[in-house]
């Protein structure tokens, strides 16, 4: 999404110094670039999930980090959830046009279709690792300027839960 559930913008267009100092909401496309946005989406830094206008449609919310661990347990424990959570080409698991291979474990058999949208870096502002990852804000936040997420990787089936700093450029779902 682009607008908050009241229509107001969520900015966007940062350049790499100005996204690092942020502590207001924002998002920003992989590596700047407009083609990204169909396929992975934006990336969003935490405040833009704090923010109480909302990145989720009305009756919709960011998981919280509880909702996240339920997810994990119905999908048989963290070993497994990952490779059930990510994209694969239909038919033909654990193959991807998205993911870099191997796509360890890639079944999808949630629904979720998670795709490696990588992110943004909070230290330096850059963007790495789309093929590679996908991370997902949780709504909780974690110890001091952080918060909790999810993250997939294209070589492992796990779902790993990681507190990162709240400057980084994560994909959300609703």
């Amino acid at each position: 999404v682009m607008h908050y559930n009241d229509g107001s913008e969520i900015p966007t267009g940062y350049s790499n110094n100005d996204w690092i100092n942020l502590s207001t909401g924002a998002s920003t496309l992989y590596d700047d670039n407009p083609a990204n946005a169909d396929t992975y989406g934006y990336l969003y830094n935490w405040y833009a999930v704090e923010d109480e206008r909302g990145v989720c449609p009305e009756g919709w919310n960011v998981p919280t980090d509880d909702e996240y661990t339920e997810l994990t347990d119905y999908l048989s424990g963290l070993s497994v959830a990952g490779g059930n959570l990510k994209e694969c080409t239909e038919g033909n698991c654990p193959e991807s046009e998205y993911w870099n291979s191997p796509n360890t474990g890639a079944t999808n058999e949630s629904g979720f279709t998670g795709l490696p949208g990588g992110y943004r870096f909070s230290s330096n502002g850059g963007y790495d690792y789309m093929g590679g990852y996908g991370h997902f804000w949780s709504s909780a936040e974690g110890n001091l300027n952080d918060a909790w997420s999810r993250e997939l990787g294209y070589s492992y089936s796990e779902i790993d839960r990681y507190d990162y700093d709240k400057n980084y450029g994560f994909s959300v779902r609703c």
